[in-house]
């Protein structure tokens, strides 16, 4: 198999700890370019129908984020600078990375799309880097506005976002025994075992969710040009990978992307004033460190 940002984590005990007469009905699919997964425990009847509205919820949050869709709230913002009304759903993504960009003292920053269509077209990155700076935009339940020439990019929260929402759904519904993968994990009861990985070392050990959701962040996994895809304006990769344990998907998944940029002392600093569970990190000798 080939290794991707969204493939790190891999099923593989899906089924650690279940009775034999319970029933399990999964789902697969493509959203945000990846493969996704929905796995539910529970009545044929209740999960047919509570996969049914997952499925329609991971579509709206792509219209929504989309890079690649000319009609998406997201492209719309980045064309014009400026989005009016932006709705509940992306407003709420703002104040998420909102939080990510303080927990992280800027690391974790969406406004670096310019550097990464720079770099991706082969032109000169200085101008793009100008423009970098999630202090620059301004947002509030009416208005989204844009610093000049900035452009968003949720590629570093998106998924985990929409992989909340989907469990917060599923769980709406009753299930509460569910491993939502939309390039990130959340589950609720389990046991659920995944295998972390590394683009150049392979699989380096499991980790076993209940509650809980976990994301991983490789620069290697995506090349642009000569580089990795995590971007910062000044700061650059220190970690081969970073796999983050903490209650949700959305912030594990921010803080995965901002801690590949992190020093150590950064990173614990972070998983203090975060509060999170757990932080894997492979450097890039291949030596496996957890905090």
């Amino acid at each position: 198999m080939t290794l991707t940002r969204r493939r790190f984590l891999t099923i593989s005990a899906a089924f650690a700890g279940l009775p034999a007469t319970a029933q399990a009905h999964s789902w697969e699919g493509r959203a945000f370019g990846a493969d996704v997964s929905l796995t539910i425990r529970g009545p044929r009847e209740a999960a047919d129908a509570a996969l049914a509205e997952a499925r329609k919820l991971i579509t709206e949050v792509e219209q929504l984020f989309s890079l690649y869709d000319p009609t998406s709230s997201l492209s719309i913002l980045n064309a014009a600078g400026v989005l009016h009304l932006p709705g509940p759903l992306f407003l709420n993504l703002m104040h998420a990375a909102d939080t990510a960009f303080r927990l992280t003292d800027g690391l974790f920053d969406p406004t670096v799309q310019p550097l990464w269509a720079a770099l991706a077209n082969g032109r000169d990155t200085a101008s793009a880097v100008a423009t970098i700076g999630w202090e620059k935009l301004w947002f509030d339940p009416d208005l989204i506005t844009l610093g000049p020439s900035q452009a968003l990019t949720f590629n570093g929260i998106a998924q985990g976002f929409a992989t909340d929402l989907v469990t917060d759904a599923l769980a709406a519904r009753g299930l509460t025994d569910t491993l939502v993968n939309i390039g990130e994990y959340r589950a609720t009861g389990g046991p659920w075992t995944l295998a972390i990985a590394d683009p150049v070392q392979g699989i380096l050990g499991h980790r076993t969710l209940t509650n809980g959701a976990i994301a991983t962040s490789s620069p290697a996994a995506t090349q642009i040009g000569a580089q990795g895809h995590i971007l910062h304006a000044h700061a650059r990769p220190k970690w081969s990978t970073v796999t983050v344990e903490a209650p949700n998907a959305t912030l594990a998944d921010s803080l995965s992307t901002a801690m590949v940029l992190a020093t150590l002392d950064q990173i614990h600093a972070i998983k203090t004033r975060a509060d999170i569970t757990r932080v894997t990190l492979v450097d890039f000798n291949g030596d496996l460190f957890t905090i």
